[in-house]
């Protein structure tokens, strides 16, 4: 299916897709506009996620804040039930997190119909329904010292998102309801995910995960627009830019596009496919509401840490590029690495990618897969679909049919 879109809005698309690619801590949280602890109600949210997206079609949202440990304020969205559930019934049905990719936030899974999108069709499915924010994010720029003015505001990586962000949902999540919780990710939202169960975090709170498009290992990404991008933020991002906000909208990442599509050999006329490879099931009118909400803001060391991964071809933590610097946050002259083999072999994943995905690509997913070829058979599901891309799994109109309907079977079997 041919997507069409202003060259603007591609530019946008382009780049939100571009790399779509510690001890527990814990969280404090309130609802959003309350003083109260986290046993408060939540309270409305002007033009926020549940607003726009949630309670137009008939569903109860509730919006919280989430604090980190390091002191950001996450926005989360909580859908208790489905559109003919009955009332009260919140905290007896069995949580879900659903964690989105870089440069998106919440809303991105909400971007179908109803019938159509994850978060709604679990909701209907008797299950509470748990959306994660990441900071930086539109509604996550909120901290309890920083402003997102200034560097110090964007002094983090997706290694902060393993360590506090992750840490302080899966807590909050767990505070309110009082149950094991199952885990949804989506590209980044996979790795992040793989990471932290990696390192043994949530392992006392944490039911099964799914993992849709993971991005683990990046060395085989087939796009030369991906691997030169990945090029640039690992040897230029800091003198190209000299920002620590990197914002999709702004006219220096779209300086930086425009110099990556002049490279020869790169071909930008179809920006969606030369990033996601061809996406096989998006319509129009749903990526015209995705530009109209995304993409969002990230921290320029995100993605040089995300290079650093296709670069490198090994998971692990943000390289200072020199050893003095190494040791002074590690300890060692190396980053440290997350070794995805110690995830514990009893905890039920579901895995599905898709053959046409240029950014998780098949022999990347493969390679994943080899790292938890010890994992107990029966508690690894794995799914391929042939025909579709990255970003598929999060705006195709068959979705429900072909990916979602199998995750909520696989979590009803946990039950």
């Amino acid at each position: 299916m041919q997507i069409m879109a202003s060259p603007a809005g591609l530019v946008g698309l382009g780049l939100c897709f571009l790399v779509l690619v510690v001890e527990p801590l814990g969280a404090y949280g309130s609802s959003r506009g309350s003083l109260g602890g986290i046993d408060g109600a939540a309270a409305p949210v002007i033009n926020g996620i549940c607003a726009t997206s949630v309670t137009t079609h008939g569903y109860e949202c509730q919006e919280y804040e989430v604090k980190t440990q390091d002191g950001y304020i996450l926005n989360m969205q909580r859908i208790p039930e489905g559109r003919v559930g009955g009332s009260g019934g919140g905290n007896k049905k069995q949580p879900v997190l659903i964690q989105h990719g870089v440069l998106v936030d919440g809303m991105t899974w909400l971007l179908n119909s109803p019938e159509q999108n994850l978060p709604m069709i679990l909701a209907d499915k008797g299950f509470d329904v748990w959306i994660a924010n990441t900071r930086g994010t539109r509604f996550c720029r909120q901290h309890v010292s920083l402003d997102p003015a200034h560097p110090e505001f964007w002094d983090w990586s997706w290694d902060e998102l393993v360590t506090y962000d992750l840490p302080a949902v899966f807590d909050f999540v767990f505070n309110h309801t009082g149950q094991k919780i199952h885990y949804i990710g989506h590209s980044l939202g996979t790795l992040i995910g793989l990471a932290s169960f990696s390192e043994g975090h949530q392992a006392d709170k944490l039911k099964s995960a799914a993992f849709l498009s993971p991005i683990a290992y990046l060395s085989h990404m087939k796009t030369a627009l991906g691997v030169l991008a990945a090029r640039a933020f690992v040897g230029e991002i800091t003198t190209m830019f000299g920002i620590a906000e990197f914002n999709p909208k702004g006219q220096e990442a779209s300086v930086f596009l425009k110099a990556l599509c002049d490279y020869p050999g790169v071909d930008c006329y179809d920006l969606v496919s030369a990033i996601t490879g061809k996406n096989c099931c998006l319509n129009t009118s749903t990526v015209d509401l995705f530009l109209k909400n995304e993409p969002q803001s990230t921290a320029s060391k995100n993605m040089v840490h995300l290079a650093q991964t296709v670069r490198d071809g090994i998971i692990k933590k943000f390289d200072y590029g020199r050893p003095d610097y190494n040791l002074m946050h590690y300890g060692e002259d190396r980053p440290p690495v997350y070794n995805i083999s110690n995830i514990p072999r009893d905890l039920p994943i579901f895995v599905s990618y898709g053959g046409q995905d240029a950014l998780s690509d098949v022999e990347d997913v493969e390679l994943l897969l080899d790292h938890l070829k010890f994992h107990d058979v029966n508690k690894l599901s794995v799914q391929y679909v042939k025909d579709y891309a990255h970003a598929d799994f999060i705006m195709g109109i068959n979705a429900k049919d072909i990916v979602y309907n199998q995750v909520v079977q696989f979590f009803k079997y946990q039950q």
